[in-house]
Parts: C-alpha cells; sequence; structure tokens
C-alpha cells in the first residue's frame, strides 16, 4: 500500500465530513484556536494539508497558512475552499519537501506522522520542521498512542471502534512497530466497504528522541487541543516542540 495510493482521487472524494467526524465543530474548533494561539501573528506551514479541514479554518482566523501535501487529488479538493493566493500548497512529501519562507509555527495534526513507515522518514520530518522554522518556532505534532496494553497475548489485533454502519479495527505488527488501520462501513446490504492504511507507531519518549536530534525541545503535552492533562490513560496527545538551537541535519 502506497501513500500515494491510498490518498488517490476517491479518497479525497469522500474525505470531507462537514460537521461531523473529524470535522465536528467540538474536534476542529479548539485545534483551531490553540494553533492560532501558538502561531502567535507569525505564519504557519501545515505539514500533510490534505483538503485543508484545519488549514482553512487556521486561515480564516488570519494566521498566514502554506501547505505541503503528497496527493495531488487532496490539493484538488482543497481548491475548491481556498484558491492558490489564500492558501499556497507545495506537492511533495512531508519529510523532505521545503516551502519558501520561514515560519513561527509548523503543524502536523491527526496521526498523519506516523504514514511516515520508517524511525528514519519520521526523525527526517522533525528535521524538515527544523529547517522551516525561525529560532524560537513550534512544531506540533497531534498523534494516538498505541494501544498495545488492549491486545491479549496471541492476538494481534484490537478492535477500537463500533458503530451501527462502522467498525474500526488495528493489526500490529510489534517487531517492526507497525499498525494496519482497517475501516469497514457497511449498510443495510450484504456489501461492506474496506479502506485500509499502514502506519508505524511511536511512543512519547521516542518522539521527544526524535525531536531532540533536530533541535527541539518539548515545551508542553497534554492530551487533547482544550489542555487536558496528559495522563498513563490517555489515548491521544498533543506535543509542543519548540526549537531552541539552529536546525540540525538540514
Amino acid at each position: 500500500m502506497r501513500q500515494e495510493d491510498i490518498w488517490g482521487a476517491e479518497t479525497a472524494r469522500r474525505y470531507d465530513t462537514p460537521g461531523t467526524g473529524m470535522f465536528a465543530p467540538e474536534v476542529l474548533d479548539p485545534a483551531v484556536a490553540r494553533l492560532a494561539e501558538l502561531a502567535g501573528g507569525g505564519a504557519a506551514l501545515e505539514f500533510a494539508i490534505g483538503t485543508g479541514r484545519v488549514g482553512v479554518p487556521l486561515a480564516g482566523r488570519g494566521v498566514p497558512v502554506t501547505g505541503i501535501e503528497l496527493s495531488p487529488s487532496m490539493v484538488e479538493q482543497l481548491r475548491t475552499k481556498a484558491d492558490e493566493a489564500t492558501l499556497p500548497v507545495i506537492v511533495g512529501d512531508m519529510a523532505t519537501t521545503v516551502a519558501p519562507g520561514r515560519f513561527s509555527l509548523v503543524y502536523l495534526v491527526y496521526n498523519t506522522i506516523s504514514n511516515l513507515l520508517t524511525q528514519a522518514e519520521q526523525v527526517e520530518c522533525f528535521r524538515n520542521a527544523a529547517r522551516h522554522l525561525a529560532p524560537g518556532g513550534r512544531f506540533v505534532i497531534e498523534l494516538w498512542v498505541p494501544g498495545l496494553r488492549t491486545i491479549p497475548p496471541g492476538r494481534q489485533a484490537t478492535v477500537w471502534r463500533t458503530d451501527a454502519d462502522y467498525i474500526g479495527l488495528d493489526t500490529y505488527d510489534i517487531l517492526r512497530q507497525h499498525v494496519v488501520s482497517h475501516h469497514f462501513r457497511f449498510d443495510d446490504t450484504e456489501q461492506a466497504r474496506l479502506y485500509r492504511s499502514p502506519h508505524r507507531y511511536i511512543w512519547p519518549a521516542e518522539l521527544d528522541l526524535m525531536a531532540q536530534l533536530a533541535g527541539f525541545a518539548l515545551e508542553s503535552r497534554h492530551a487533547d487541543w482544550s489542555g487536558a492533562a496528559f495522563t498513563a490513560e490517555s489515548r491521544s496527545h498533543v506535543s509542543v516542540y519548540r526549537l531552541d538551537a539552529a536546525p540540525r541535519g538540514g
């Protein structure tokens, strides 16, 4: 499964779910508000901007936003909401592609760093963030906590969501630190639609070491965008890293 194939035209067409799911106001509004605060009046760069779920409303708050996106199909969908002058996007991968300018904020939301399937690529993503930031700039990552504690011995899969029309489960390859998310959608017929996406999961401590290698220090970590405390029971986190030194590895 190549990322270019996963995020193709069909995925782009059905990605946006206005008002529900990841587009629900209670999910999206706190994220946009926090990112606007962290930008501090400067410009922001979104890695893997997708269809502009976060970038478009953030630009609407007056934050100059630029995006990097691997999928031309996702960018095409974004263009139905914002033109190039309003929200410029460079097509490329988030680990190596360089956008013009210097930014006060780089951000990467909704688990997307895990789309990079090797540790080396994930480290390069941090280094790429560092090259784009002015001194003292911030790199923000939203990421889930691996659910390995829910897997009984001898099992490789965990079901993490069940709805009337949807089942989500993950299968783990613990040796390679890989997980494949399986999304089953169905209706009243006997047919189901399956969508799969591969990821490399990252523990918070490993993420912090990646940050250190790129010249960042952890500034804060919360369980969500609203600032809830991060605990051993948290299923996700929002981590804010600050660039306190000259970028390394650029």
